[in-house]
């Protein structure tokens, strides 16, 4: 039994994009509603990419679609799970994919983190064989979503709070534990592990990282594009599975070692 594990954010670090606007999409397309009518009502796709933005709007859309699913079968949302995953696969960044082979060969169980609803993560993770999903869960009374949380939701200090309660029933040592994210809004979950990693990072996590000597990595966010420097001051390599990385020596070093260079990594 492994006393450590990593934890991997979903939107805009696993993966490009928003899973929750793929689940929005797949509801429409199945003729959901009220969730239909979300996409409907002007505010379109937009609803499900705010849902998973980093900023204050995301708890406004995690209400409004907690409100929108009320009163609709649970079985007939996880049925939409497996269409959805179809969709956020494609999506999986190659370089995320071989650090979630590297941790799991390392013992380290691993996991996908993400405000997304958890029959989706949960999905996704299965799909990528690794140990599990934690998202956000809403309550169900009688097979029926209720519209409300059934528990803290996954978001900010939601996470934290969801990976102290893994951690305790798992006996993981968050000293010896990993993060992976893009945004300033994980701070919590970053900061309670002994090896954070900020993953094409927005401004906010970006200076975190520097002040705290954190690696900052940034992968390429198309399979073949031209090296640019990134408004953090990261290089993008072309080519799959690079990027540069930057941080103290020792917290380069120990990513190093990690990667074992299966990961094409240039220090910066």
């Amino acid at each position: 039994m492994t006393d450590s594990a990593a934890f991997f954010d979903l939107d805009r670090t696993l993966m490009s994009g928003s899973s929750a606007y793929y689940f929005g999409k797949a509801c429409y397309r199945a003729g959901l509603r009220p969730l239909g009518r979300l996409l409907g009502d002007g505010a379109s796709g937009v609803v499900f990419r705010m849902f998973g933005a980093s900023d204050e709007k995301s708890a406004a859309m995690r209400d409004r679609l907690l409100d929108s699913v009320a009163g609709t079968p649970a079985e007939v949302l996880r049925r939409l799970s497996p269409t959805v995953v179809e969709e956020l696969l494609p999506r999986i960044r190659a370089e995320a994919q071989t650090l979630l082979d590297i941790h799991s060969e390392a013992g380290r169980d691993v996991y996908i983190i993400s405000a997304s609803p958890v029959e989706i993560v949960g999905e996704l993770a299965a799909a990528l064989e690794i140990a599990g999903g934690l998202g956000t869960e809403s309550e169900i009374v009688d097979g029926v979503y209720t519209g409300r949380l059934a528990a803290p939701f996954c978001y900010g200090e939601g996470k934290a709070s969801h990976i102290r309660k893994l951690a305790a029933e798992r006996s993981y040592d968050l000293a010896k534990c990993y993060a992976y994210s893009d945004s300033a809004s994980d701070l919590p979950m970053m900061l309670i592990v002994g090896h954070p990693v900020a993953v094409n990072p927005d401004r906010s996590m970006t200076a975190v990282a520097h002040r705290r000597g954190w690696p900052v990595v940034e992968f390429n966010r198309q399979a073949k594009q031209v090296a640019k420097v990134s408004a953090a001051g990261a290089l993008t390599l072309g080519g799959a599975a690079g990027g540069w990385v930057m941080g103290r020596r020792h917290e380069r070093k120990a990513l190093e070692r990690l990667t074992g260079g299966r990961l094409r990594l240039q220090w910066r």
